[in-house]
């Protein structure tokens, strides 16, 4: 068997492991795996299994965070990530992953299509982070400026105190283009 078979099995296998709850059991994962140049190309391979999307969205969106970054074919397996996703803690990681992607001219409307339907999510934690994934989309590709505009505001006129919140936080930090 390759070693690098091997590694994608022994990721599988640990967060398969993992119970889904435990931040600091997922951050032993990430420290376990991270030296592994296989990494980032094990966890998006990953997050298309039910059991193991919620970690490896997870391990994604921390890699991110800590500074790692993404290949152009891994970005672009990325935003091929998006529609499958049913999870909602899934949604939410690859939605907190965004703002340290730049989004492919030819997928941006893969990068639409995800972030409408996750505007209708039940959840508000995903609500509030796709709303902030269409600014980040508005604000790379202009054509979707207005319409960012009228999904924050309608945000600020109907969604929960939190989310609006959050809606105050992207409208303050905007570019010149966000009123």
């Amino acid at each position: 068997m390759s070693q690098v078979l091997r590694a994608d099995q022994t990721l599988r296998t640990d967060i398969a492991g993992w119970d889904g709850k435990s931040s600091a059991d997922i951050e032993k994962l990430y420290l376990k795996h991270n030296p592994s140049a296989e990494l980032v190309d094990g966890l998006l391979s990953l997050m298309a299994i039910p059991e193991t999307s919620k970690g490896s969205s997870w391990l994604l969106k921390h890699h991110l965070e800590n500074g790692g970054s993404l290949e152009v074919q891994q970005r672009a397996e990325l935003i091929k990530q998006l529609l499958p996703m049913d999870d909602w803690q899934s949604q939410l990681h690859l939605l907190q992953c965004l703002p340290y992607v730049t989004f492919p001219a030819r997928q941006k409307k893969k990068v639409e299509r995800f972030l409408r339907g996750c505007l209708g999510s039940e959840n508000k934690f995903v609500r509030t982070w796709s709303y902030n994934g269409f600014y980040l989309l508005a604000d790379q590709f202009p054509e979707y400026r207005e319409e960012a505009q009228q999904f924050l505001q309608m945000a600020l006129r109907d969604e929960a105190a939190s989310v609006k919140a959050r809606i105050r936080n992207i409208i303050k930090q905007g570019a010149g283009w966000l009123k």
